[in-house]
């Protein structure tokens, strides 16, 4: 079930998975025909590839049916869709191998570990594969075996919960009797923090104590260990002024004496136990990060915000301690301070180990797989377009935003031809998406293709007119491409006259073609303007926008109009929207008064209050008449022009609201 499938999740990956399916050869012809219920789950998989559950079941049936076709089908496509679900990789590994062919499981853990590199328990499933079926005996087996435990400590080795890699390969160098190997891997897992950071520490001592030091070190570090013993034991003999401070050479051979190997256990232990200190420091940094995280492997269901907000602290954390050690070591970097130069190195490794790790367990969250090629942007090309492309064709293939910016990407260093794949295969993936029309067309202008540019945006316009809403817009796009970039508004008047056909109603396909008669020349264009706003005032707009298309005829009139008769026309027309507007408030707030008032007079009925009569005035004779109006009588057809050319609400261009800057409305919701 789907909470199985979670702890098959997946923890770690840093490439792709390959496209084309395994198969074994030879099987299909000696299985026959799929189970009964074979075709009904796999279509149900085919309708809906993003429903986990119907993978699941697929899975499940398969796996019960024992059909090994079958179960080969359903495992590469869900692989190939959810390649973080290590648990399915050993299952597959698992399947081939009782099968009896071993080749084919060792292909598929390699398919796994391209996929999830960071995952510790398909290495380690891929070594047990690897000791169960090789014969050890050879030489060249022991080889294999080593090279591949050296490929999991270096793309998991420095995980947080790597440990078990670690004991594992120490076990198995013990097992060969390598006991200088074994120094050397827990050497190695000294300086990386783990879980069970102290546990390794404390069995290196138990090794170190438990033979002679030639036999667990390396010659090159015997010799060295020994040379600081003979200067300690020199510098000793001269403190104590002894008359010969010079020690006899040993023959080749003779084993060291006891007091000789305890100061030499010692040696190596005091320069280990400093390297401890600074790894239980490090270890301890980051514990309670560790601690946060309670989903580290991969799954469909929605993380928590709380588990969100532990991560994206982690990364912070972690990218600021390596732009730390970075700073340093080019503070040291004159002085040669290796030190430095190391833990530098160390820090970036860390941070590339944390992303992958988060990764896994936020495959499906997009912001982190910005923030991983934000900070990879400095460190080179190639490793963000590989972050892109996982991210792009694995695990988000239906996420635009992201793909929009892989192609951005691959057009701002040059790479038209891959940023127009990536667009065309997000278009197809996700129709009838505006932006990605737009992006495409935005992209063949940049190129200098106007032809492909503007037969997108035909083709857009086309296959739009069954959304009124979309066809205007695109409309719009395309009369401005024509007449700005390819210099003909005739063509740019033709497409908008035909989108308010369509669609009447629309206003903004009005204000457009009203800015394209006046881009013209004016005087020669006058007769198109006023015929654009008559058109407009016709037209089945509400009347705010018809009043808006009146103060802007009127204003061409008053400007650029030839005759009076011109303007007095406009102006009347205007008059008249505005009362018509007026009166409609009017009615609309005599309606509510009505209704507030017969609200009052109920609630007044329900009272008892004393009836008293109203108190009475004294009679106040009236000595002077009512002051006159100012300016006599305002009701002519030019006594108000005036007053309404500086109307707050209406008057001059501030009011007039740009059309381009609203297109945003018209993209659909991705």
């Amino acid at each position: 079930d789907v909470e199985e499938s979670a702890e098959s999740g997946a923890d770690g990956g840093d490439t792709g998975v390959p496209t084309t399916p395994y198969t074994a050869e030879g099987e299909e012809e000696e299985e026959g025909e799929m189970p009964a219920d074979f075709q009904r789950l796999w279509k149900l998989t085919s309708d809906s590839p993003q429903d986990f559950n119907s993978w699941t079941d697929l899975l499940q049936y398969c796996e019960q049916e024992g059909h090994m076709r079958a179960c080969r089908q359903a495992l590469n496509a869900f692989l190939l869709r959810y390649p973080l679900c290590y648990g399915y990789w050993k299952k597959f590994a698992d399947l081939e191998r009782r099968a009896g062919h071993v080749d084919k499981a060792e292909e598929v853990c390699e398919r796994g570990l391209k996929a999830v590199s960071l995952s510790v328990d398909l290495w380690i499933h891929y070594i047990n594969l690897l000791l169960g079926t090789l014969n050890m005996n050879l030489p060249e087996s022991t080889q294999r075996i080593r090279s591949v435990f050296e490929e999991a400590v270096a793309a998991a080795g420095w995980d947080f919960h790597s440990d078990r890699l670690w004991d594992l390969y120490a076990e198995w160098e013990k097992e060969q009797g390598n006991l200088n190997f074994i120094t050397s891997v827990y050497d190695r897992v000294l300086r990386v923090p783990t879980q069970l950071y102290n546990t390794h520490y404390e069995k290196l001592k138990a090794h170190l104590t438990s033979h002679p030091p030639q036999d667990v070190l390396s010659p090159e570090e015997y010799s060295k260990v020994r040379n600081e013993y003979k200067q300690s034991q020199i510098q000793a003999k001269k403190e104590r002024s002894d008359i010969s401070a010079e020690e006899e050479e040993r023959p080749p051979g003779e084993e060291e004496p006891e007091e000789a190997v305890q100061k030499m256990q010692e040696l190596l232990m005091a320069s280990r136990e400093e390297l401890y200190q600074q790894n239980e420091a490090e270890v301890r940094k980051r514990w309670n990060f560790e601690d946060a995280i309670k989903r580290p492997y991969f799954h469909v269901k929605p993380l928590d915000r709380a588990q969100l907000k532990a991560w994206q602290s982690y990364l912070d954390w972690e990218i600021a301690e390596a732009e730390t050690a970075a700073v340093d070591a080019e503070g040291v970097a004159v002085e040669g301070h290796e030190g430095s130069k190391q833990e530098c190195v160390a820090g970036h490794k860390r941070v590339l180990i944390l992303f992958e790790r988060c990764l896994i367990a936020c495959a499906l969250y997009e912001e982190f797989w910005n923030k991983f090629v934000h900070y990879l942007a400095p460190h080179g090309l190639e490793e963000v377009r590989n972050v892109h492309r996982r991210a792009c064709e694995i695990h988000l293939p239906y996420k635009h935003s992201i793909h929009l910016q892989w192609a951005l990407f691959e057009e701002k260093h040059g790479n038209i031809t891959e940023a127009q794949r990536i667009l065309e295969s997000l278009e197809m993936t996700v129709p009838g998406l505006a932006a990605v029309r737009l992006r495409r067309v935005g992209l063949e202008r940049r190129a200098g293709r106007l032809d492909v540019a503007e037969a997108l945006l035909k083709e857009a316009v086309e296959k739009s007119k069954d959304n009124p809403q979309l066809h205007a817009f695109y409309s719009i796009k395309l009369a401005r491409f024509l007449h700005k970039l390819c210099k003909s508004p005739s063509r740019a008047r033709t497409v908008l006259q035909e989108a308010i056909e369509l669609s009447p109603d629309n206003g903004r396909l009005y204000h457009n073609l009203l800015e394209l008669e006046m881009s013209g020349d004016l005087r020669a264009n006058g007769g198109g303007i006023l015929q654009c706003v008559a058109k407009a005032l016709a037209a089945p707009l509400s009347p705010k926008t018809k009043i808006l298309f009146s103060q802007r005829g009127l204003q061409f009139a008053e400007d650029f109009g030839t005759t009076v008769q011109s303007v007095l026309s406009m102006y009347e027309e205007h008059q008249k929207l505005l009362k018509e507007h007026d009166a409609k408030i009017q009615a609309e707030k005599g309606d509510n008064d009505e209704t507030e008032k017969m609200s009052k007079m109920d609630d007044a009925s329900a009272l008892t209050v004393p009836q008293t009569a109203p108190p009475t005035m004294p009679h106040v004779p009236m000595t002077t008449p009512p002051p006159s109006m100012m300016g006599g009588d305002m009701s002519g057809p030019y006594g108000s022009y005036g007053s309404w050319y500086q109307q707050q609400q209406y008057g001059g261009y501030g009011s007039y609201q740009n059309p381009w800057n609203q297109y945003n409305q018209y993209y659909p919701p991705s």
